[in-house]
């Protein structure tokens, strides 16, 4: 499972999906392992950027950010991306996340 979390400083999942300069990618199998971070071009003072993180982000299954708005929740089903809201630092975000899919599981 690949993962992509929205974050200001790799550390902390603290942004809004549409305010996403950067996305940290990481793979999932039995453990996590950081893939990359992908830089996006986002305008400060304009607003529906979520389409962009999601278009940088389309080779992901979930897409991990504070919050995200109706227009990016329906680009991202159309992309086949689950979005999540969480956040808090990358680690414990991702272990939440991770923790949730395989209890559904059991």
């Amino acid at each position: 499972m690949r993962l992509a979390v929205v974050s200001s400083d790799g550390e902390n999942v603290d942004l809004h999906l549409g305010k996403g300069k950067s996305v940290y990618v990481y793979d999932y199998d039995e453990d996590v392992d950081f893939v990359e971070r992908r830089d996006i071009e986002i305008a400060e003072d304009s607003k529906h950027q979520g389409g962009k993180v999601i278009k940088a982000c389309e080779d992901c299954d979930v897409l991990i950010a504070v919050q995200y708005g109706f227009k990016s929740k329906i680009k991202a089903e159309d992309a086949g991306i689950k979005l999540v809201e969480d956040e808090g630092p990358i680690d414990e975000v991702l272990k939440r996340y991770i923790d949730h899919v395989n209890f559904m599981k059991n």
